[in-house]
């Protein structure tokens, strides 16, 4: 591509195409691709950057203004967004993975001596385009048709069933949890969903609990892979002692439908009927606010330090919310799984 030279350009010109490209970026384009569709050099966008950060439009004039120097070279700004858009925190050595304000101060300030305060950050990263947003997005598939037929035939059914046989219905739901799970929002150029890589030395958790409309929860931390022999070994514990006959409410995974599974249920001989939900229906099961919970509130925003310390911290947090009723009963208040309270 020809490269314009803006000493051949009049000043006013000059002046219009500084003003519309740091526009531009604003409004969420990329600095690079701005630059590049107006033919000057990569290091011009970043410069202009840096006049408009210290003087505002009118340092983007022709004209010099006076006043003190600028705290951020055009150089340094071009590091800034490159390091923010394309590395993950974790490259400069950071415990999480969200770019934060305060962590974006940290780096410029170990990387350029260069102290910022956060609203003065939050400044810069709007003026480079860059929007607060969360990374991941979780999409699934379902049919329509059969989550109707379940809000309004089949559960109603089966809460009945539950009041003549006085039943109590619990849902149940397994989980995992990683330890490079992050919670919460990050740095990101605008309309560009940020992806985290994972690395190699991540480890997992695996757990499985119930919870009913009446703020009780019950739930095991899984020794190993999750299977039918532990699923079963979870149901043994779950009507331990129970007085009531159990209608648990599970999603369509083969572990629950295994030939083991059904034997142990048959053999209780109506002490405990499984229910399925609609496939591809996670909204609709309650448990699953147990591990939104348990990750947002817990896990995304803890330091991990190894497996052992994982296992320890999730079960005395899950062992803290069985003994929270009303947050329990709260799962069933969501607009998608009232239907169940």
């Amino acid at each position: 591509m020809i490269k314009n030279d803006g000493r051949k350009l009049d000043h006013k010109t000059l002046e219009e195409i500084r003003i519309r490209a740091v526009q531009q970026v604003q409004s969420g384009e990329s600095p690079e691709v701005v630059i590049r569709t107006l033919g000057f050099s990569r290091t011009c966008i970043y410069e202009w950057l840096a006049k408009y950060r210290h003087g505002g439009w009118q340092a983007l004039r022709a004209k010099k203004i006076s006043g003190r120097p600028q705290k951020l070279t055009g150089k340094q700004i071009q590091w800034i967004y490159r390091t923010v858009t394309m590395k993950d925190p974790r490259q400069l050595k950071f415990k999480f993975a969200l770019w934060t304000r305060k962590m974006i101060g940290i780096a410029i300030d170990n990387q350029f001596g260069v102290k910022l305060s956060l609203s003065s950050i939050g400044r810069l990263l709007k003026q480079l385009g860059l929007t607060y947003q969360k990374p991941l997005y979780k999409a699934f598939q379902q049919n329509p048709a059969l989550v109707q037929k379940w809000l309004r035939q089949e559960f109603p059914k089966i809460k009945a069933l539950a009041k003549k046989q006085k039943a109590e219905i619990y849902f149940c739901d397994e989980a995992a949890v990683q330890s490079n799970f992050y919670s919460g929002k990050t740095w990101s150029a605008k309309g560009q969903t940020p992806i985290l890589k994972s690395t190699g030395a991540r480890f997992g958790l695996q757990m499985i609990s119930a919870v009913t409309s009446k703020g009780s929860m019950r739930f095991m931390i899984i020794k190993g892979r999750n299977s039918s022999r532990v699923f079963v070994e979870f149901l043994k514990r779950l009507i331990y002692k129970a007085k009531r006959s159990i209608f648990l409410i599970v999603d369509g995974h083969p572990i629950h439908k295994a030939v083991l599974v059904k034997k142990y249920v048959q053999s209780l001989k109506g002490k405990l009927r499984l229910f399925f939900l609609p496939p591809y229906s996670p909204e609709l099961n309650p448990d699953e606010c147990v591990w939104n919970h348990l990750k947002n509130n817990m896990m995304g925003k803890s330091f991990i330090a190894g497996p052992q310390d994982m296992k320890e911290k999730v079960f005395s947090y899950l062992k803290s919310l069985q003994k929270q009723s009303l947050k329990i009963i709260s799962f069933f208040q969501t607009p998608t799984t009232k239907y169940a309270a």
